[in-house]
C-alpha cells in the first residue's frame, strides 16, 4: 500500500482560456464540436424515442444556440432578470424562448415543438457563435463569466450529445477513435493510503480569476477527513464481469433497498450495453459490438451498480471529500496526460504502468458515495437553475472522462446525475473499508 502525504500539494494544470483571443478561440472550437456529433446524422433527421435521458437533436441543438444568445447578447451583464421575455433584446428566431428554455419547456413536451428544419437551426448555430464573437471583442476586462459560461454549457452538452449517440446506438462523430482493448494482465495497482486531515474544499472566490467557477463549488470550506485508503486505479471491465458471473445481479443482499428497486425496474442482468456472446461478454461502442476488454475501466454503470460490485468485494465508494482529498494530492496532476477531449473515443487501461495512482482526472467520471448537496453559504449563480433544483436527489461525480474537456475538469468540479443514471461515461474507483 502507498502512501502520500499533503505536503507540497499541487491541483492539476487547469487549461482554461485565459485571454479575450482565446476564449474566442474555444468558444468556436466548442460550436465546431457541436455540429460534428450530429454532421453525419443531419440528412437523415433521426427521431429519437422520447426517454428521459435523451433529447431530440434538433432541439438539443437549437438550445445550445439559444442558451449562448442568452447569456451573451440578450442578457445585460449584471441584471437580475432571468427569465428570457423580459430581457429586452429579442432571438434571432421567433418564440424561441418558447422552444428552447429548458426551465420552461418540460422534457416530453420538446418532441411536439415545432422546430426549425436543419438548415434552419445551422443558420442560427452560424448566427448566434457571431454574435457572441462581436460581442466578447466589445467587452471590457471583468466581463468574461458569461462568455465562460455560455463556453462550458456548450462543452457539457457536446459530452451530452456522445451520450445520446451511445444510448441509441448510433454511429460516432467522423474521426473519434476506437479504444484500443486493454488485456487484464496489466497490474491494477493497490490502495493509495492518506493520514487524513483539514481539506480545504471547494473553490475560493479568488480561484474565479484563474478558471471559471460554477456555484456549487462555492463557498470555500474545511472539512475534517478521517484517515483513509483509497484505490489508485478505477475498477475495470475484467473486475466487473467477475461480480456479474458472480451472479451479483441476481442477490438482493448486495443492493441497496433503493438499487434493487433500480435493478427491478430496469429488469437487467448485465451492465446496460454489455451482451453474454457464447460464454463472453462484448460491450457496445456506439453502433457497433466488441469483446470486453478487461483491463480498461468500467464505464456506463450507474451509482446503485457501484454500491453492488462494493458490497460484492468488501470495499465501499468515497466520499466527494476523500476523493477531493486525493485528486489534489497528487503532486502533479497525472503529469497533465489525462484521457481527456475525446482524443480516444472510450476509456483506457485503468492502471498506472508503475501500479501507482491513475486517472483521478479524465477516463471516466467516478461516483462517489456522497448526494449532491449545497456547501455551506451556497448561493445560486445567475444561472440558477445550474445546480439548485438537483440538490438532494442527486449523486455526486468527480474527475471528468475521455469525452470532457480538458478546459472545463479540475479536481475541484462537481458533476451530478441521478444514481440510476447508466448512460454517463462514468465507472467508479473504491475505498477500503474501515
Amino acid at each position: 500500500m502507498g502512501r502520500i502525504d499533503r505536503i507540497g500539494a499541487r491541483i492539476p494544470t487547469h487549461r482554461a482560456p485565459k485571454s479575450r483571443e482565446a476564449l474566442a478561440v474555444a468558444l468556436a472550437d466548442a460550436r465546431e464540436y457541436t455540429r460534428r456529433c450530429y454532421a453525419h446524422l443531419a440528412g437523415r433527421d433521426p427521431v429519437f424515442p422520447c426517454i428521459a435521458t435523451v433529447n431530440p437533436a434538433r432541439w438539443e441543438l437549437g438550445h445550445v444556440g439559444w442558451f449562448q444568445e442568452y447569456w451573451c447578447r440578450r442578457h445585460e451583464a449584471g441584471a437580475p432578470a432571468r427569465i428570457p421575455s423580459e430581457c429586452g433584446k429579442p432571438s434571432r428566431i421567433a418564440n424561441a424562448d418558447a422552444l428552447w428554455d429548458s426551465a420552461r419547456v418540460p422534457h416530453d413536451a420538446r418532441w411536439s415543438l415545432p422546430l426549425p428544419d436543419w438548415r434552419a437551426i445551422d443558420r442560427y448555430l452560424d448566427d448566434t457563435l457571431a454574435d457572441t464573437q462581436d460581442a466578447l471583442a466589445a467587452s471590457r476586462d471583468g466581463e468574461r463569466y458569461f462568455f465562460e459560461l455560455a463556453l462550458y454549457h456548450e462543452d457539457m452538452h457536446g459530452e451530452a450529445l456522445l451520450m445520446t449517440l451511445q444510448t441509441l446506438a448510433l454511429p460516432p462523430p467522423r474521426g473519434l477513435r476506437e479504444p484500443p482493448g486493454v488485456p487484464a494482465s496489466r497490474s491494477a495497482g493497490g490502495d493509495l493510503a492518506f493520514p487524513g486531515g483539514n481539506l480545504a474544499a471547494g473553490s475560493r472566490e479568488s480561484d474565479a480569476r484563474d478558471r471559471f467557477v460554477f456555484d456549487n463549488e462555492m463557498r470555500a470550506h474545511d472539512v475534517r477527513v478521517a484517515p483513509f485508503a483509497i484505490a489508485g486505479s478505477c475498477v475495470t471491465e475484467g473486475e466487473f464481469a467477475a461480480f456479474v458471473d458472480d451472479g451479483g445481479y441476481g442477490r438482493a443482499d448486495l443492493w441497496t433497498d433503493e438499487g434493487w428497486r433500480w435493478l427491478a425496474s430496469a429488469g437487467r442482468r448485465l451492465p446496460a450495453y454489455w451482451r453474454d456472446s457464447g460464454g463472453s461478454f462484448e460491450v457496445r461502442w456506439f453502433d457497433r459490438w466488441r469483446p470486453l476488454s478487461p483491463g480498461a475501466s468500467v464505464q456506463h454503470v450507474s451509482a446503485h451498480e457501484a454500491q453492488a460490485w462494493c458490497n460484492w468485494a468488501g470495499r465501499r465508494l468515497p466520499t466527494e471529500a476523500e476523493w477531493e482529498f486525493a485528486a489534489t494530492a497528487l503532486p502533479s496532476g497525472d503529469d497533465g496526460v489525462a484521457n481527456l477531449d475525446r482524443s480516444i473515443g472510450g476509456p483506457v487501461a485503468a492502471a498506472a504502468a508503475d501500479g501507482g495512482a491513475a486517472h483521478f482526472i479524465g477516463n471516466v467520471w467516478e461516483w462517489t458515495s456522497s448526494p449532491f448537496l449545497p456547501y455551506p453559504a451556497f448561493a445560486p449563480g445567475a444561472y440558477a437553475e445550474y445546480s439548485q433544483p438537483w440538490f438532494g436527489d442527486h449523486h455526486v461525480l468527480r474527475g471528468g472522462s475521455w469525452a470532457t474537456r480538458s478546459r472545463l475538469v479540475h479536481p475541484r468540479m462537481r458533476n451530478f446525475y441521478k444514481p440510476g443514471r447508466h448512460d454517463v461515461f462514468a465507472g467508479f474507483r473504491t475505498c477500503a473499508r474501515d
